[in-house]
């Protein structure tokens, strides 16, 4: 089987934007969550925190070129440029070179521009031209084709808090299969208020922290109460293993395994078995056992229901000796993108030979099934096989296995 190599990465999120800043924010106590003050005036709106990126800046871009994109495309081509500039890939419109991107959907931020002078006076009258292509559901990956020149496959991934992980699962399908040598993966989210009130609606989010922003989302936690909402991108640049070699890339880790699955069973609530079935196809695909994994980067996002399930399918599969913990305190759900930032966030932690710890889980819920939870502090480790999932409405199950060359 073709072996398929990371040779670039890019991230935008509210802990780093570089590798090194994850590496330093992960080892510390460091929190992207924010209190969201404007956020009071939103009738029926009881989270008020959320993780942030802050002010991007796309100055000296082809204005052509960026005219098109809302925030959530801009934080993909910010992460983008970053990991093709890692990679040394050259020639991006050669067709043996794709894509893969996914977001929850487009720019909600541009939505709302568009549909409220739209609905407020029944008229197209002013909308600019390029208002649609903010926010159509495949914006982040027909606004980078664009912009690099793609000529190969082009694939959207648009699957909730499952579409970078699908899309860096797709790309890796996609070298496998000899359609590409090189295929340009990951995820967007930008943060807006509609957001947050998707989960709040469904009692959610964390509502009893909107005091003490950094003390929430609580994953795994026997005091947490609900998920916090971020926005950030990641961008992995994935190589045919025997073309970076030769081209002397810099090689972050090898994609082992993929598995992706569906519950098949209901749209919000998830299913242990799902998940776990997910787990196992990730392992039958990389052709490892589960006493193989080092470490597992849980998707675990601080909901009721979902960190016990979640853990259960764990247990199932992987027992109990394995290191687990969650990203999710430092930076909050990230939705579409956090599949490909907690993949980078991997790739960090194997490089610089630690395990990040659950910000925030002080005492593990007892219904949770039995986990090596990484607790406090980093754990000093040297993790050659790094498993990451992620799930999502649907029943959309993920899981991606690393492998470390080093």
């Amino acid at each position: 089987m073709t072996r398929v190599a990371i040779t670039g990465v890019g991230l935008i999120t509210p802990i780093g934007h570089s590798l090194d800043a994850i590496s330093e924010a992960l080892r510390g106590d460091a929190s992207g969550v924010r209190a969201q003050d404007a956020w009071a005036a939103i009738g029926h709106l009881a989270t008020r925190v959320a993780g942030e990126v802050g002010e991007v800046s796309l100055k000296g871009r082809d204005r052509k070129k960026i005219r098109s994109m809302g925030r959530v495309a801009r934080l993909a081509l910010l992460a983008t440029e970053d990991a093709v500039r890692a990679a040394g890939v050259e020639g991006l419109e050669d067709p043996r070179v794709g894509l893969a991107y996914g977001s929850t959907h487009g720019s909600s931020s541009a939505y709302v521009d568009f549909a409220r002078p739209l609905f407020a006076r029944d008229s197209f009258e002013g909308l600019p031209s390029t208002s649609y292509l903010k926010f159509m559901s495949h914006t982040c990956a027909a606004n980078l084709a664009s912009y690099y020149g793609i000529r190969g496959r082009v694939i959207s991934t648009c699957a909730a808090c499952v579409s970078g992980s699908q899309a860096i699962g797709a790309g890796v399908e996609a070298i496998r299969a000899g359609k590409a040598d090189v295929m340009i993966c990951g995820g967007a989210e930008e943060l807006h208020w509609t957001h947050a009130g998707v989960f709040d609606v469904m009692m959610a989010t964390s509502t009893r922290y909107n005091e003490r922003p950094s003390a929430t989302p609580r994953p795994f936690d026997a005091d947490r109460d609900g998920l916090v909402v971020s926005e950030g991108a990641a961008t992995v640049v994935l190589e045919r293993m025997d073309r970076a070699i030769a081209r002397g890339a810099p090689i972050y880790a090898e994609v082992l395994g993929y598995g992706t699955n569906c519950d098949g069973t209901h749209v919000t609530n998830p299913s242990a078995d799902g998940m776990a079935g997910a787990i196992r196809l990730a392992l039958e695909d990389a052709a490892i056992s589960a006493d193989r994994v080092d470490y597992v980067n849980a998707h675990a996002t601080a909901t009721e229901v979902g960190d016990i399930v979640e853990s259960q399918a764990m247990h199932e599969v992987l027992g109990d000796g394995v290191p687990v913990s969650s990203s999710k305190g430092f930076l909050g759900h990230s939705l579409g993108a956090c599949g490909a930032i907690e993949v980078a966030l991997c790739l960090a932690m194997m490089r610089d030979r630690f395990l990040a710890p659950t910000k925030n889980l002080a005492r593990v819920d007892p219904r949770c099934a039995p986990l090596d939870h990484v607790i406090g502090d980093a754990r000093e480790a040297a993790p050659r096989v790094v498993m990451t999932n992620n799930f999502a409405f649907g029943g959309i199950n993920t899981s991606l296995i690393l492998g470390s060359l080093q």
